[in-house]
């Protein structure tokens, strides 16, 4: 049997959401899974090992920690040299924040290139003697929030513009050695990230009590707990069936053709469609009405000294948010 490796999320990695989805079906399937976990003890990775055969391999990885990494490449290498290694999928999706780029701290821009590029180009890298051998798949889980600019996702869309961009630089470069690489852009989906309201909630009340005074000033504490309200709004919306991602997983692995984009979701290709094609004015005003209309901040709201609001800025406070981006796998 070929062997698929499935790398997961930093918080519970193929124990919840598209990880364990994937892996569930791969393994009645009939294929050899490696799969990634966070916890070996945690409630999906004990789910894992009741209902999957024992060709499922539960493995404990941090993708912020490279001596996990190497000791998982080492043991995929060993364990799969009469098999072969067919595809390794990168699931990661690290984000703890909801913040303008401004508001948030240095650490978070840091924490999720560590997790969603330095983590999968470490261990992509590692895998790729295997995969070129095998004319194997590369299958990369990216968000639409890696390529238009979210409001208050900076950190996170961020990270996932990078790793996209390495997957596309992967996906010419290794045209000749017959491995097919593909990226999945998903809405946004029930994932476990995203029902945790009460881990949302902790990281706003974090963000506001480490602020510096003079950004809690300007920005006004009633615009942090706005964007947070309409971030919450937008989730509550995501879609509880995450079947159109495991699936795209699937023939992303196995299709003779794969192609090099996947976009699960509702509204997702009109959301590429406005991006690509509409006047740069007209697709924030949609980014903001679809996801996140912020209010203004406290510093440029009339009848405060010096502040100068523009046309651009006064945005309706409390409008209906539509579904966000996958914003945590």
């Amino acid at each position: 049997m070929l062997s698929v490796w499935l790398t997961g999320f930093l918080t519970k990695g193929c124990d919840s959401g598209f990880g364990k989805e994937a892996a569930k079906k791969l393994d009645a399937m009939g294929f050899r899974v490696l799969a990634t976990v966070l916890d070996l003890n945690s409630p999906g990775a004990l789910e894992l090992r009741a209902c999957c055969s024992p060709h499922l391999k539960l493995l404990q990885m941090d993708l912020t920690k490279p001596g996990d990494i190497s000791r998982v490449l080492e043991f995929t290498k060993a364990h799969t040299t009469s098999t072969g290694l067919w595809g390794l999928v990168n699931n990661a999706g690290f984000n703890d924040i909801v913040a303008d780029a401004e508001l948030a701290p240095l650490a978070t821009f840091r924490s999720c290139m560590e997790v969603n590029f330095f983590g999968t180009l470490q261990l992509t890298k590692g895998l790729l003697p295997l995969l070129r051998r095998s004319r194997g798949r590369i299958v990369t889980l990216g968000s639409p929030a890696g390529d238009m600019p979210y409001p208050c996702l900076g950190a996170y869309g961020t990270s996932k513009a990078a790793v996209v961009l390495l997957m596309d630089t992967f996906n010419c470069e290794l045209l000749p050695w017959g491995v097919k690489v593909s990226v999945i852009q998903p809405g946004c989906f029930k994932t476990e990230s995203v029902k945790n309201v009460s881990n949302w909630e902790q990281r706003k009340r974090l963000l506001l009590t480490s602020l510096p005074q003079e950004l809690l000033q300007a920005y006004g504490e009633d615009y942090i707990e706005h964007a947070h309200g309409q971030f919450l709004h937008s989730l509550s919306l995501a879609l509880p069936d995450l079947s159109p991602v495991v699936d795209a997983i699937i023939d992303a692995l196995l299709a003779a053709h794969p192609p090099s984009r996947y976009y699960p979701g509702r509204g997702v290709g009109l959301m590429y469609f406005i991006h690509y094609y509409l006047p740069e004015g007209l697709r924030r005003r949609f980014l903001q009405a679809f996801f996140i209309s912020p209010c203004l901040p406290s510093a440029l709201r009339p009848g405060k000294p010096g502040s100068t609001p523009t046309q651009d800025a006064a945005q309706d406070p409390d409008p209906s948010p539509g579904p966000s981006p996958t914003v945590a796998q």
